[in-house]
């Protein structure tokens, strides 16, 4: 039975993952959040994951076979925080565990580590590859990217650790409707509003990535909906969206019968590495 620590139990899509391994005989599950968490069947543990003294009350946990990395501050934060929690306190939490034996890793980056929350963002290539650089003016999305660098770090260091970066999509609840935007100005995370998975799908796609055979090394994964949400044509769409901009795009994935609103985020790897689909439509 494999020991897995989840971080961020506390939280929409933790608080889900628990309660899907619990149904599980295949692993022992431990629970970190700021606050408690009352997960059957899991050992419950109080503290802040960026904090090194906190990080020692896991110390009586016994190995930790697998990391399943979800807490974080999201978009929106301060640059501070974000490189504060996101990028050090992250740094803390891994070499924690890395000390203590731990070599198998699946961090929730985030689709904003390309730097679409500005207005100003302008994709390099689309659908975006797993591994589009980051553009970001605003510190989250750095933040995401700068993680996933650590990750690069420390594998550098130790060729037997496994990192898997999921760069999430939004994340919606398996019954919300969900509204298809339609041609207008460019938006604030105008690649956030089009890009969505269901709450069950996300959690269909953590326990992939944490169940994958170990392959030592560093994986950037898009993990996003099979489909944009998207009234129109995602060509259509950002072309209100940038204006003669666009055409500086190769757009011609789109044109392609039946790939009209095909993500903006290339999932093809995350198909092939983890045999990860998402299952429920986005529309």
């Amino acid at each position: 039975m494999s020991r897995i620590l989840i971080t961020g139990a506390s939280g929409f899509i933790g608080s889900a993952l628990a309660r899907t391994l619990h149904s599980s005989d295949a692993h022992e599950l431990i629970c970190l959040s700021r606050r408690p968490t009352d997960h059957l069947g899991a050992v419950s543990v109080s503290g802040d994951f960026s904090s090194p003294e906190e990080l020692h009350k896991l110390d009586d946990c016994g190995k930790i076979d697998t990391l399943i990395h979800l807490a974080a501050v999201t978009g929106g934060c301060t640059e501070e925080n974000g490189l504060r929690v996101n990028v050090l306190g992250t740094h803390h939490l891994l070499r924690y565990l890395i000390e203590r034996g731990c070599r198998k890793f699946v961090l929730a980056s985030s689709i904003a580590a390309v730097g679409m929350q500005s207005v100003d963002f302008r994709p390099l290539q689309l659908p975006m590859p797993d591994e589009h650089p980051c553009l970001d003016r605003d510190g989250y999305g750095f933040s995401k990217y700068m993680m996933e660098e650590v990750t690069r770090y420390l594998a550098r260091q130790n060729g037997e650790l496994d990192f898997i970066s999921l760069r999430l999509a939004s994340i919606a609840p398996d019954d919300r409707q969900l509204t298809p935007q339609q041609p207008g100005p460019t938006p604030d995370w105008g690649m956030g509003k089009i890009s969505f998975m269901f709450l069950s799908d996300t959690i269909r796609c953590l326990i992939a990535a944490a169940e994958a055979p170990s392959k030592p090394g560093v994986r950037i994964l898009n993990a996003v909906g099979a489909q944009a949400c998207v009234a129109v044509p995602v060509p259509e769409l950002l072309r209100s969206w940038y204006g003669s901009e666009a055409d500086q795009l190769d757009l011609s994935h789109y044109g392609r019968p039946g790939h009209e609103k095909d993500p903006v985020y290339d999932i093809t790897r995350i198909r092939e590495e983890l045999g990860f689909e998402p299952k429920l439509p986005i529309l």
